[in-house]
């Protein structure tokens, strides 16, 4: 990339600016840009509808006395307001994006700020989502291993310092990203661009690898792992007063039961391997049809966190009964307003 092709893509590390960036021609308006910036533009709006209507939904859902008693309700919650924060720094990204290349926004601290913030925000709000499905995993098996033992309190105070550590935890092992990060001028006579772009040394590259894949699998070997917990256990419960059925069948049967939370980090890790992937990518983009490549493969990453009242709202009957009564205190609300007036 660059004038003089002096620019390398993996200096953007998992960012939009090496896919798109050179896909925006400056000083041209949007209608006349290439057909890979409007199809960007399109599906970016897309991304942004769904992401805040999921968002809102899940956060409208979650926000509720009833559902907050216990742990997995607080994290729930938490995963809301992170797919809002996701969506909208998303959204940020491509615009200031787009604005800048198309040299519509040539403010240098602007874009220096940006350059510093929104990716590595990006990051620690996505690695915050699948950290915080794990912990609803968790909570369910505890909540099935302690049945009639299980302390509403106690796993309430559990949840916040959990996620106060997870909070933490994951900023501080993204911490490094900002530091490495610059602004790099590419200009020759009138023709000039302004690229954000990461500067890390060969350890810092492996590490920085290691924390990528940290962040993927441990969660989601955590969540599968406690989901078969609670399968399991669930299966010997039942057992034990249904003799005359086999412990295979009774398996097979809770599987059934519970295949959505079984489906659920398989979707989440199949839909987040493009960011992995990509993590681990260090070859340079030589045409169209690999940026195409890497572009869906960045899109396809910000969808777990948009599936978040698909994967436990829809599923659940006790979540879409307070969903319901949400909805019929907001359409009274309404109702006396109009009357009012």
């Amino acid at each position: 990339y660059g004038i003089r092709c002096q620019f390398s893509s993996d200096k953007f590390g998992f960012s939009l600016d090496g896919i798109l960036g050179y896909y925006i021609q400056p000083n041209i308006d949007v209608v006349h840009q290439s057909s890979m910036v409007k199809i960007s533009l399109t599906l970016t709006i897309v991304f942004i509808t769904i992401g805040y209507i999921n968002g809102i939904l899940s956060f409208i859902t979650f926000n509720n006395k009833k559902i907050c008693e216990v742990g997995c309700g607080l994290y729930l919650l938490t995963s809301s307001i992170t797919t809002l924060l996701t969506t909208t720094m998303f959204g940020l990204k491509f615009s200031i994006l787009l604005l800048g290349q198309m040299k519509i926004i040539t403010n240098r601290l602007f874009l220096y700020i940006q350059c510093l913030s929104i990716d590595f925000l990006l990051r620690v709000f996505l690695n915050m989502d699948q950290w915080l499905n794990a912990c609803i995993a968790v909570e369910r098996a505890v909540v099935t291993i302690n049945a009639i033992g299980f302390q509403k309190k106690r796993s309430k105070k559990i949840a916040k310092i959990v996620i106060i550590i997870l909070s933490i935890f994951i900023i501080s092992t993204c911490i490094y990203d900002p530091f490495y990060r610059r602004l790099m001028d590419d200009a020759i006579d009138d023709d000039s661009r302004i690229w954000c772009i990461t500067s890390y040394s060969s350890n810092l590259q492996k590490f920085n690898t290691f924390i990528h894949a940290f962040h993927f699998c441990a969660p989601f070997a955590i969540n599968l792992i406690s989901t078969l917990i609670l399968i399991l256990k669930t299966s010997r419960q039942q057992a034990k007063t249904r003799n005359k059925t086999k412990y295979i069948a009774i398996i097979i049967e809770q599987i059934q039961v519970h295949k959505h939370i079984l489906i659920a980090p398989f979707v989440i890790v199949i839909l987040g391997i493009p960011r992995l992937v990509m993590g681990f990518a260090s070859k340079c983009m030589n045409s169209n049809n690999d940026a195409t490549l890497y572009l869906i493969g960045y899109f396809v990453s910000f969808i777990p966190p948009m599936l978040t009242f698909i994967i436990f709202v829809m599923p659940s009957k006790f979540y879409k009964e307070q969903l319901g009564k949400v909805w019929a205190n907001i359409k009274i609300k309404i109702n006396r307003n109009f009357a009012s007036f």
